[in-house]
Formats: C-alpha cells, structure tokens, sequence
C-alpha cells in the first residue's frame, strides 16, 4: 500500500524524471567467503549488515526502523544528536566525510542523501568500490519515500509502512484542528544571523501549511534563501518561529524591532529544531508541535478529536491518503 501512496506522488514523480538515477544504488558488492561469514549476524533481517550514515535524517530513521545495530559508523551531527549512536565511530562532517575513515570501517552500504556535495563524495566512493545508496529529502513526499526504502532495505517494511501511516494520519488531524482557526501569517527562522528562512518547496513549508499557517518564506525564493531584517520588517509576518540552534530566547532577540506585529503581540516562538526540522521518522510528533507553535495549546484538544473521529472511522484508503 505505502508503495503506491508514494507512487501516486506527483512531486515525486517530477523528481523521478528529472534525476533519474537519484534513487539508484550507484555500486553493490557482495562478501565472499570469511568476510561474507564474519558480517553474518543471525539476528539481523537480510540486507547489509554494516551500514555508515553520512546524515542525521538517514541515521534517525535506521533507529526508529529498530535498525541501529547495523550502524557501524555515523556523521558527527548524528553522534551529537542522537545519544544512541554516540559511540560510534565518526567519520567527518555532513560535507567533509573522512573517505579513509569510511573505507576502514568495511561498509556494505553507505547512505547519504541527495545534493552536489554529498553526491560528490558518492561518486568517489562508488569509485573506490564502496556501494552508496542517495536519499532526496527536501520534499514531504521525499522523506516518506526515505523511510518506505529504508524498511525494504532493513527488512523492516512493516514499521516503515506504520510510520509512514502515522505521518499521514497526523497531518490530517492538524490540517482539521487547524481548519476553523485562521491562517496567521509566518515566518519560519532557520538561523538569525545570517539571516535564513524556510522558503518555498520544502517539507518544512508543507507542515506550515498543513498545520494552517501562511509561510511568507513562499514569497522569497525556494529552499532555504537568504533574507534580511528589512525584508521581515516589510513582510509583517503575524508569527515568528525561531528554530536558530542554541541561541538566546527568541523573543528577547527580536524585541529590538518592535515593528514587526509579530513582536509587538508577543507571537514569537522558540521553536526546538531538533524535533520539528529534521527530515527524519518523527514528522508526526513535529506537525503536532509546529502546530501548537503556531495557534498555541488550544490546538491540541482539536487534534486529540481529529484522531478519536479518524480512529473510529474505517482505515483511510489509499487515495485518502495521497489526496491529504
């Protein structure tokens, strides 16, 4: 079923046929007789039995999948950000991975995700005979087609397919709790300063807008642009969500420009990027909390009976599920 939900994915699809190989596995290799014996762990699904993450959003998911055990090596960002995997070996940075530190960890598969730098290093490690697996994340429909390829590749298609389910029934219910209330104007703050913002075509702009928020963001550019303080001052956005890592309180930050009605009114919020801003397995958990970000704790009374009602109704059908 999941399968085709993703299928059905017109976004998705535009992706498919602009960069074809995307989902490709770029090199596979088998071990062959001691190796192959000495990887052989009886407690494992099939498929590869020594995998490296070289991003947070892959490695969270390989751990909600149940999977962790088969992490032989992480990013930095992932040991830092997940205690589970703090012991791991690191082999670099999201964009300076060690290929020496990945080659002498002996993976089966390395899985990184989609863009130039990344993308390089899979070039060159599908060079040195390494098997690498790239993963686009930066729509919605991207990061559930992530988690529905990882429960394949682990064995796991079960949990995948209940993940997948409970992403998509809670953005549902916030789009239903969210639907009698009015749509506030936002902006989404990735990091103060520099300057940047959630813009168009990204996963986060799609929560905004289930969760019943305007992202003015949409007005700037895609992606994650660059923008200014004369550009928020003229935007006038109602909300400011501020999910700039380890900074001082939101509010005390921005109270310096009391133009912004958002300040002025006190609707600014410190958002923990943490669990609302990585592409990963939790995206239920983020849309219910960008939710309350947005309309505030009354919200989710809304929310309980949105998911009561779709509980006691029969299961979604699968072109529900798409058209949502």
């Amino acid at each position: 079923m999941i399968a085709r939900v993703i299928r059905h994915s017109k976004s998705l699809a535009r992706f498919l046929l602009a960069f074809g190989l995307g989902f490709g596995v770029l090199f596979v290799s088998t071990p062959q007789g001691e190796e192959a014996a000495e990887l052989l762990e009886p407690t494992l699904a099939p498929g590869p039995r020594r995998l490296i993450s070289l991003n947070p959003s892959l490695s969270a998911i390989v751990l909600r999948l149940g999977e962790g055990q088969r992490l032989v090596g992480v990013d930095d960002y992932s040991a830092r950000l997940m205690p589970e995997l703090a012991e791991l070996p690191r082999v670099g940075g999201l964009f300076d991975p060690g290929l020496e530190s990945i080659l002498s960890l002996r993976p089966d598969r390395v899985l990184l995700v989609a863009g130039l730098e990344q993308e390089t290093h899979a070039t060159r490690l599908a060079k040195l005979g390494v098997p690498v697996d790239i993963y686009p994340n930066e729509r919605l429909d991207e990061v559930l087609e992530n988690i529905q390829r990882l429960g394949t590749l682990l064995g796991r298609e079960q949990a995948a397919a209940n993940r997948i389910q409970a992403i998509l029934e809670m953005r549902r219910a916030v789009s239903v709790a969210a639907k009698s209330r009015r749509r506030p104007t936002s902006v989404a703050i990735v990091d103060r300063s520099p300057l940047f913002i959630v813009g168009s075509e990204t996963f986060l702009d799609e929560m905004l807008d289930a969760v019943g928020a305007e992202n003015l963001g949409r007005r700037l550019a895609k992606g994650y642009p660059r923008g200014s303080i004369e550009w928020l001052i003229d935007a006038r956005p109602e909300r400011l969500l501020d999910m700039t890592p380890g900074a001082t309180a939101a509010l005390e930050f921005w109270s310096r420009w009391p133009s912004i009605p958002a300040v002025a009114n006190g609707q600014v919020v410190d958002v923990d990027a943490s669990r609302i801003s990585l592409p990963g397995p939790d995206l239920d958990r983020a849309l219910r909390e960008l939710a309350i970000a947005v309309h505030g704790e009354g919200i989710e009374v809304d929310i309980r009976r949105a998911i009561a009602e779709r509980s006691a109704s029969p299961p979604m059908r699968e072109d529900e599920l798409v058209d949502q």
